[in-house]
């Protein structure tokens, strides 16, 4: 029952209001506390007036005890001033007072309806063996209280067993006194205790309602501000310092619109990047076309060359393509990973074997350094794409007589790839930018190796959805280095 009704209050969608929430916990905080100290304070006072009515009563009964006992009343309950004092007390608090003797047996009875009875009754019982006692019943509004007549043995009635001075307890008074005055007072500070119960709830919800809007307001603001920013009237950062809470929002909100936006340059640069490689081979191919047209007697060896430079333009753009198909692939979700256990070892022997004539063609030699045998859970295909593209940039980009140095090694939890290479190394300013698409650090360079600027954008997408990191180290005109730190045991997250 208690499950079903937090679903119910969690469905409702004014309970998922933080302004609702803000006005309930302020309301409950002012009205729980002033109904605990009211209840409190009743009861306090029930209690204060119970002790001083209950105390006022039993100094009455001590007096009129020491008289029963100075006018002999037990043995001759017919004292006219003792009777009149007893039945004054009874009317002036609007109680029963009865007079029990060491018998047990009533002798006075203001109500006059148990007089010559026995009673037993198990506070007159210990009040005969000397312990008094007062007990409040709330619910039928009475105290009743038991007072022992105590007789003092006086020297000419001493004897032997009983020595001057001891008190014997003679009877008993058993008086109950009733409490309507202090329940009609009660009910009186009751009926003006909720009349101001009622203003206090009153103000409370007025407090509420202004507090909880007080409180609430800079968040207004920031949905306002970031209303405007997504209608397009703004591009700037938003402010709003009123909590550490909504400046933490602001800053995640501007850190995501600062991010959103570099992407958005990205993405418009991406475009006119590709636009512009994918037409430089097409207007190639059109020049050599519309230069053979133009020239109706052309020799059979220039056409061959024309049809080679054509040829060369389309495997360019063909280039282009696949590594933009591989880019594609590599941004879908990391659940498409073709995860298996790999040995890095033999894979990182394949692809340099694969290698070895574009290193020998470039005069470059190939090293590798193995520390131990790595198995590691990783996906095959992009593996060898990370490998293929860090190796043949480095014999690509080296100097003659270079050397590239693949280095691999693993701890525990992590292997790693070093590449190092002593070629031209990379500029300071273009340490930033080598994994964006189509950048080239040297733009001649590359045409003339046919890079397509793609390859280190694949690369570290490929790592990335291994859940690894890349790192570059370079000093221009001697050398680079590239780490690549990827965990031996797959998460998929």
């Amino acid at each position: 029952m208690v499950d079903k009704i937090k679903n119910f209050l969690f469905d409702l969608k004014i309970w998922r209001s933080l302004k609702v929430r803000l006005f309930v916990i302020i309301f409950l905080i002012g009205l729980i506390p002033g109904i605990v100290v009211r209840a409190g304070i009743m009861q306090s006072y029930e209690d204060r007036a119970v002790a001083v009515r209950q105390s006022d009563v039993q100094n009455q009964l001590k007096i009129i005890a020491n008289h029963l006992i100075t006018y002999n009343y037990l043995p001759n309950p017919s004292s006219e001033v003792i009777n009149a004092e007893i039945e004054q007390l009874a009317n002036l608090y609007s109680g029963r007072v009865m007079i029990i003797n060491g018998n047990l047996k009533v002798i006075k009875d203001t109500y006059g309806i148990s007089e010559g009875k026995t009673i037993i009754s198990s506070e007159v019982i210990k009040c005969m063996k000397g312990t008094g006692s007062a007990r409040y019943d709330d619910n039928n509004g009475y105290i009743e209280i038991t007072t022992p007549i105590v007789e003092t043995v006086s020297e000419q009635m001493a004897t032997e067993t009983i020595p001057a001075g001891k008190e014997l307890i003679r009877g008993v008074m058993l008086t109950s006194v009733s409490t309507d005055i202090i329940t009609a007072t009660m009910d009186a500070l009751n009926r003006k205790a909720l009349i101001i119960t009622i203003i206090i709830i009153i103000s409370l919800l007025a407090l509420a309602i202004l507090l909880a809007n007080v409180l609430i307001r800079p968040f207004d603001r920031i949905t306002n501000a970031i209303g405007e920013v997504k209608e397009g009237y703004t591009t700037d950062p938003i402010s709003v310092p009123d909590y550490l809470e909504t400046e933490h929002i602001v800053d995640a909100f501007n850190s995501l619109q600062s991010r959103m936006k570099i992407l958005d340059d990205s993405r418009q640069e991406f475009v006119a990047n590709v636009s512009h490689e994918l037409k430089t081979p097409m207007t190639s191919v059109k020049v050599l076309a519309d230069s053979l047209i133009a020239q109706q007697d052309a020799p059979a060896e220039l056409y061959r060359e024309f049809m080679v430079d054509i040829a060369d333009e389309i495997e360019r753009e063909n280039k282009i393509i696949n590594d933009l198909l591989a880019l594609v692939k590599l941004d879908k979700a990391a659940a498409e990973l073709n995860i298996t256990g790999v040995n890095m070892n033999e894979l990182t022997e394949i692809i340099l074997k694969r290698l070895r004539p574009i290193a020998r063609k470039n005069d470059v030699e190939l090293l590798l350094v193995s520390t131990r045998e790595i198995i590691a859970e990783v996906d095959e295909v992009k593996m060898s794409l990370i490998l293929t593209n860090l190796i043949e940039n480095a014999i690509k980009y080296n100097k003659k007589h270079g050397k590239v140095t693949v280095t691999l090694d693993a701890d525990h939890q992590y292997f790693t790839i070093e590449v190092s290479d002593t070629g031209i190394g990379i500029p300071e300013d273009s340490m930033t930018r080598i994994y964006e698409r189509f950048y080239r650090v040297d733009k001649s360079h590359s045409r003339e190796i046919g890079g397509t600027g793609l390859g280190l954008a694949i690369t570290r997408n490929a790592v990335l959805l291994h859940r690894g990191t890349i790192k570059v180290e370079s000093k221009e005109g001697e050398g680079t280095t590239f780490l690549v730190k990827i965990p031996l045991t797959y998460l998929a997250v």
